[in-house]
Parts: structure tokens; C-alpha cells; sequence
């Protein structure tokens, strides 16, 4: 070191000293201020979910996610939830994303088990409408966040949208949120264009359902997540069904027959095929005579942000094997 460095090196070793010897309870007062001001920092954690801005004391880590919508766009964010309901459940009909090991199941979503959730230790607990009756109770181990996605007041699809990227900000997640949108939509895109080639003209129009039983079956309409996506990839609904909470119509399998024309699509699982395939009623259908109806892997049409892609993804499978019959 040269001498300049060394001395001025002394010098300002001797001024720090000087002051703190000098003036030992201001410097003591801001050493305390300072941390004062990063616990504080730390504690105005502010966050925003349906019912507005709250505040957590940090940022959260450990995440239980009580409803299979939340749990899936928790995971799309690279954050492994400690808790998750039903996860066999999840596995048969949500299926994308994965549930990775280590993920505790708790039960039911409707009944989550409490003294389980509980000695999981969570930071925070994020639930949807079907928890919305337990959120006080579930207070009592963690803070709760509440995101609605699903109501017959806004468009889901928007909701989902817009709840991903709140999730995002709360997990730290924000740009990933935004990346993953960008490359939902671009995606999205490119199914179209596929379709666009596979059904020049006018588009058939399509239906969309699931089995409820043998003998009904739960319609998709407006304000449904699967009718959002066709909508994307440039295809009308067959029926004209009115806006509801979850965008289905529960009807007898019987009223499909007034589809005349287009597409049936329904979606997977459905236990009972072989039932299916050997019933009068439905061989009777004019979709299923004319073989303009298709299987849809299954993705669950209830779901969060990314559920829009994969639903599109799995009926565009289904339409470009359908277009080339």
C-alpha cells in the first residue's frame, strides 16, 4: 500500500473512531434506527388477493395451498407447496402441473385436515371460494390469503389471469408469472394458425362437455374456461348458455341431441366408456353419427392461469384429429 493510501486510510479510521468515542449514544441511536427500519421493511410486507391489500410480516416460504386451482398456479411458479388437498384427485383431473414429492395431502378441499395443516407449520394458507367458509378458522394457524376465480360477476378467464400475477408478486414470482403468460399466449397462437389450416372457411362450431353420468352431462358455455380457450383458437360454441359461476350447464344427455351440426368435444375422465360407447341414446346423438365428436385429454376446466393453455392445448389435439378423418 502506498503511503498516501495508508494514511488516508488512518485518517479516516481515526474520524469513524473519533466520532463513535465522542458521541457513543447517537451512534447508538442510529445503529438502532437502522435496524428499526429494516424490521420494519421487512414487516410491511404488502400483498393483494380478492378482498385487497394486506400485509404479512415477510415475504411467505412456506406455502399450503388448500384448493387444486391455487396449487396448481403456486407450482407453475417453481414454489413447492408444503400442503396440497386431495392430491390423488388432482393427479386424475387437474393432472398438469405435477404434484412434486415432498407435498403433504390434507385431506379434502372442502375439509382439509386442520391438526395436519397445522404441524405443517405454513407461513401463509391460500384458498378459493370452496374454503371461503373456513378462512376464519384457518386464521388461526396461518395468515389467509383468499383468491376467487370463479363467479358469475367477472369473466374467469380474466379473473385467472389476474390472480396468477397477484400470486406471482406474493411468491416473489412476478416476471416468471409474466413469462409464462407471454408463452401461453404466443403458444396459443400457433394452435390457431394449426387450426386455421386444418379448417379453412367457416369453422364448425363446437360443444364441450363433461360426463356427469351415463345419462347427463355438464355443458360448457360462457364464462367457462373451455370456452374461453376455443374462443382463442377461433371457434364458436354450439350452444347459446348463459353466464354462471363455473360456465356449466348441468342438462340431460338427451337435449345434446339439438346439437345438429359441429363438434362434440367431452372431457376425460369418465369412468364409464364402455357404458357409454354401448348406449342407444348416446349412438343416437348426430354428432356421434356423423363422427364429429372426440375424446379431450384430460385438464381440468376449473383451474388457474395456465389451465387456459393446456385446455386449448388438449382440444386442438382433439380438433386436428378430428380434421383429418
Amino acid at each position: 500500500m502506498s503511503l498516501n493510501k495508508q494514511l488516508k486510510s488512518d485518517s479516516d479510521y481515526m474520524k469513524a473512531n473519533y466520532f463513535t468515542s465522542r458521541f457513543p449514544k447517537v451512534s447508538s441511536f442510529i445503529v438502532s434506527l437502522s435496524l428499526l427500519l429494516s424490521a420494519q421493511a421487512m414487516a410491511n410486507f404488502q400483498v393483494e388477493d380478492s378482498e385487497g391489500v394486506k400485509t404479512l410480516e415477510a415475504q411467505p416460504v412456506r406455502v399450503a395451498a388448500l384448493n387444486w386451482d391455487i396449487a396448481e398456479q403456486v407450482i407453475e411458479l417453481g414454489v413447492t407447496p408444503v400442503a396440497v388437498p386431495d392430491i390423488a384427485g388432482y393427479t386424475d383431473w387437474v393432472v398438469q402441473p405435477a404434484i412434486p414429492e415432498g407435498v403433504a395431502d390434507i385431506g379434502t378441499r372442502t375439509e382439509p385436515n386442520f391438526s395436519a395443516l397445522k404441524k405443517l407449520n405454513p407461513d401463509v394458507i391460500l384458498i378459493a371460494s370452496p374454503q371461503k367458509d373456513l378462512q376464519e378458522r384457518l386464521s388461526e394457524i396461518a395468515p389467509v390469503l383468499y383468491y376467487q376465480t370463479y363467479s358469475e360477476q367477472h369473466s374467469n378467464a380474466a379473473a385467472a389471469i389476474e390472480n396468477f400475477k397477484k400470486i406471482g408478486q406474493l411468491l416473489g414470482k412476478e416476471e416468471q408469472a409474466n413469462q409464462k403468460l407471454a408463452v401461453m399466449d404466443e403458444r396459443i397462437a400457433v394452435l390457431k394458425a394449426e387450426l386455421d389450416k386444418a379448417y379453412p372457411g367457416d369453422k364448425p362450431k363446437v360443444t364441450s362437455f363433461r360426463f356427469a353420468s351415463t345419462t347427463s352431462v355438464y355443458i360448457y358455455g360462457d364464462n367457462s374456461i373451455p370456452q374461453y380457450a376455443l374462443e382463442q383458437l377461433g371457434f364458436e360454441n354450439a350452444m347459446d348458455l348463459p353466464a354462471s359461476q363455473w360456465g356449466i350447464s348441468q342438462k340431460r344427455m338427451t337435449e345434446l341431441k339439438n346439437v345438429k351440426k359441429g363438434i362434440a368435444l367431452y372431457f376425460e375422465p369418465f369412468p364409464y366408456q364402455d357404458k357409454l360407447d354401448r348406449s342407444p341414446v348416446w349412438k343416437s346423438m348426430p354428432f356421434v353419427r356423423n363422427g364429429q365428436f372426440s375424446p379431450v385429454a384430460a385438464s381440468w376446466s376449473y383451474g388457474g392461469a395456465m389451465s387456459i393453455l393446456y385446455n386449448a392445448e388438449a382440444m386442438a389435439q382433439s380438433l386436428l384429429t378430428l380434421s383429418e378423418q
